[in-house]
């Protein structure tokens, strides 16, 4: 059974920074692209980064370029988002997936295999 499980979210204040990290399980995690997610309250989910399965290439929308970066430890089976500059608007509920080909930019939530539930991010003003 494909677990993967987040943590790593919580407070913290604008300007501050953050890592969440999401563990995966009954996969060949090497063989998965990675992405995140977000959803705030009354919005929809977001594509945040995306990373291959290499862990060589990466993608990110305009809105977290160059403040969030991805990454992954195929030896660990984890992927990692560090958050930086963080605004109130980055405020959302972080998800992690993963899908079996390498499409690693692609933000088509739809085309993703495995959902993790998620972890709580609140940034404070």
């Amino acid at each position: 059974q494909v677990q993967l499980a987040e943590s790593g979210g919580g407070l913290v204040q604008a300007g501050g920074s953050l890592r969440v990290s999401c563990a995966a399980s009954g996969l060949t995690f090497s063989r998965y692209a990675m992405g995140w997610f977000r959803q705030a309250p009354g919005k929809d989910d977001e594509f945040v980064a995306g990373i291959s399965r290499s862990g060589i290439s990466t993608s990110y929308p305009d809105s977290v370029r160059g403040r969030f970066t991805i990454s992954r430890d195929n030896a660990k089976n984890t992927v990692y988002l560090q958050m930086n500059s963080l605004k109130p608007e980055d405020t959302a509920v972080y998800y992690c997936a993963a899908r079996r080909d390498n499409s690693y930019s692609s933000n088509r939530r739809n085309e993703y295999d495995y959902w993790g539930q998620g972890t709580q991010v609140t940034v404070s003003s």
